[in-house]
């Protein structure tokens, strides 16, 4: 089944943050209770024709900071030339057309990316390195890359009473989240059938991520409302792309 469209009703619910009541979460319980997950290495395709055994690494990851980088350089350094295919590159960063700093491309995909063939795997050396010392992905990822599927946007918002506040949007990273070049991905997971098949809700599976973007208080607030809707026997605005089995 082809991927569902970009527009489609989803429920929305809105919450102060329980850390700060100058901030307001908003959530997308469509997308946090569905069904999706990362098919890498079970299916997926890929984003380019002809390279599925990339994932979504194929363009390299940007930095979201200088801080992301020298994080993920810095957790780069403990790997061995054992678990990543390409160490002793002198050089793993690089600038984009547009002056940006990301991961280097190296044959066609990221510097980190292991291909099929390599003796511990294929798949993303850092991401291997968070499994094999306990660790989370926000720890040793590029943010964009530990934050995918996920999208966290700030705005800040004038009540009629004159007085603001910092509104925090967690939801879908879907098509147009790359700009207007996602339009030409081959295929792209949030909104394919074929990743709707976690055995856990994306608010379970992503709850390390969602703790880093959302706080301790914050992430549990959202459980609290997720495992709510969760219960319904019929909940508002499922997501097309989950099993129908999910919304019976």
């Amino acid at each position: 089944m082809p991927e569902v469209d970009l527009d489609f009703p989803r429920a929305w619910v809105e919450f102060v943050d329980p850390a700060d009541d100058a901030q307001l979460f908003r959530v997308d319980l469509t997308w946090l209770t569905s069904s999706w997950t990362c098919i890498f290495g079970a299916g997926c395709p890929g984003i380019l024709p002809g390279r599925g055994d990339d994932g979504c690494c194929t363009l390299g990851a940007h930095f979201a900071d200088a801080d992301d980088e020298a994080r993920v350089k810095a957790v780069a350094r403990e790997l061995t030339p054992a678990e990543w295919q390409f160490h002793g590159t002198k050089k793993v960063t690089e600038r984009d057309e547009d002056g940006a700093r990301k991961t280097r491309v190296v044959d066609g995909a990221c510097v980190f990316l292991n291909r099929p063939g390599f003796a511990a795997g294929p798949g993303c050396a850092l991401h291997a390195l968070a499994l094999r010392t306990g660790r989370t992905l926000v720890d040793t990822k590029p943010d964009v890359c530990w934050q995918l599927p996920l999208r966290r946007e700030y705005d800040e918002r004038t009540r009629t009473d004159g007085s603001q506040v910092l509104v925090v949007s967690i939801g879908e990273y879907d098509r147009r989240g790359w700009g207007a070049g996602g339009h030409d991905l081959s295929w792209y997971c949030s909104g394919a059938t074929e990743a709707h098949v976690g055995r856990e809700p994306v608010f379970r599976s992503n709850a390390a991520e969602l703790t880093a973007l959302m706080g301790q208080a914050g992430y549990a607030a959202l459980v609290a409302l997720c495992e709510q809707r969760l219960a319904e026997r019929r909940p508002l605005a499922p997501h097309p792309a989950d099993p129908a089995r999910r919304h019976r």
